[in-house]
């Protein structure tokens, strides 16, 4: 599945910028979000977002990999 190493790359440069470092990165179908992080470190990547314009991929996952920092949505998020 080339969609996914090419997701997978993307989320391991972001990873690099932000100075996180999750367990894995994973991209699966999803049909209800565009992403998950689990509290083990796993990053979760839609497959579909490789259809998504890159500035949108972006924001998935930088998102997802900000919650290793902050597991959550609160105010700090």
């Amino acid at each position: 599945m080339q969609n996914a190493k090419y997701l997978r790359h993307r989320a391991d440069s972001w990873a690099k910028r932000l100075k996180v470092a999750p367990r894995s990165i994973r991209v699966q179908h999803m049909t209800r979000k565009w992403g998950s992080c689990s509290t083990l470190g796993t990053v979760t990547l839609a497959a579909d977002l490789f259809r998504c314009k890159e500035p949108f991929q972006d924001f998935v996952i930088v998102h997802e990999l900000l919650h290793l920092r902050v597991p959550n949505h609160g105010r700090l998020f």
